[in-house]
């Protein structure tokens, strides 16, 4: 399986250790090879090579700290056939590949670049997996049925909460099921703020902590706001219901007013503040809210994310796993590359 990297920061160099390390695995448990023949980044250049690029001289490029040796694709060694600085556009749709996975920064106003990304890829007969929440948050119904009226699939589990498997959850082994609802712990940043204010630390030392970790930006508006889990309420609502609203119809609100005395009450009251995400056919939104002890999801602590879903057979299934980091969003793309191959097996 020949593959194209859109995006080489965080997420794709960890696909590409995971690559590095599990070659042998891969091929022997599951029957295949993936080779990397394109990455595409916004800044440092692009790379092809039809038959497939080193690994170990991408991640060297990147990996590298001297001041001499800045981190650019252009430290990559010169070879036979490779082509440098190539369109990204024109890469997706000439490229030797079968699968093009969009791992660029996501904008959830536009989906751009990543929605054209993606509609060049389906074009030209590639599969798609995505990382980045924009298309999916503001196109999936054009892009899904545009890849069925080609026989191509678009695969999106890392979308959500990482590498634990919620999409496969919801529409494989949850299959046959109706479901109602869907909500969670869908932004670890804000659920490690809220359990570090749970032990007595202020917000603001929490969120300057969060940012110490990594698990927060520079800018965290996009988490503690609460517009990050809102677009993966879009995902879920139009992925499981259909549903046709969009970021606007949704009632959204952060953390940022929730007070040191705002969680001393609920834990006197035996309950924990969360910031839920819920999706519905209906409708979705994004709220602090105050859970008693015994709802799985008040249970849920540090940056670990968190989804119930409701469905009429089975009542109320809960899936708690990691919502982000390097080696479990690759992971998840990873799934999904295999879930295309059994599929097309």
């Amino acid at each position: 399986m020949n593959v194209i990297l859109v995006g080489f920061g965080v997420v794709g160099q960890g696909f590409a250790k995971i690559l590095a390390d599990k070659a042998e695995e891969l091929k022997t448990n599951y029957g295949i090879a993936i080779h990397i023949v394109g990455v595409i980044t916004g800044s440092k250049g692009t790379l092809y090579h039809p038959d497939g690029l080193s690994i170990t001289h991408l991640l060297d490029g990147f990996d590298s700290t001297s001041d001499d040796s800045p981190k650019y694709l252009a430290n990559y060694p010169e070879s036979n056939d490779l082509k440098r600085n190539w369109d990204a556009l024109e890469m997706i749709a000439e490229g030797n590949a079968d699968v093009v996975i969009e791992m660029s920064p996501t904008n959830l106003e536009t989906g751009e670049p990543a929605l054209s990304h993606c509609h060049t890829a389906l074009d030209n007969g590639k599969h798609v997996v995505l990382a980045n929440k924009g298309p999916v948050a503001l196109a999936y119904t054009s892009l899904r049925d545009k890849a069925k009226d080609k026989g191509l699939y678009i695969r999106y589990e890392a979308t959500v909460m990482a590498g634990t498997p919620t999409m496969q959850l919801a529409q494989d082994a949850l299959a046959g099921c109706t479901i109602s609802e869907a909500r969670g712990i869908l932004n670890g940043t804000t659920n490690y703020i809220l359990t570090q204010m749970e032990d007595g630390m202020s917000y603001d030392d929490a969120l300057k902590k969060a940012q110490e970790l990594g698990y927060a930006e520079t800018d965290p508006s996009g988490d503690v706001e609460g517009w990050d889990a809102a677009g993966k309420v879009l995902i879920l609502s139009k992925a499981l219901f259909g549903a046709t609203y969009a970021m606007d119809d949704l009632d959204v609100e952060g953390i940022t007013q929730i007070s040191d005395t705002d969680i001393q009450d609920a834990q006197q009251n035996g309950e924990r503040y969360k910031l839920i995400a819920t999706a519905r056919p209906d409708g979705g939104s994004v709220k602090p809210m105050s859970l008693p002890n015994s709802d799985p999801l008040a249970s849920v602590g540090g940056a670990t994310n968190a989804i119930t879903l409701v469905t009429d057979l089975m009542g109320e299934v809960t899936l708690i796993g990691a919502g982000a980091g390097q080696q479990e969003t690759g992971f998840a793309i990873l799934a999904d590359l295999l879930a295309i191959q059994r599929t097309n097996g």
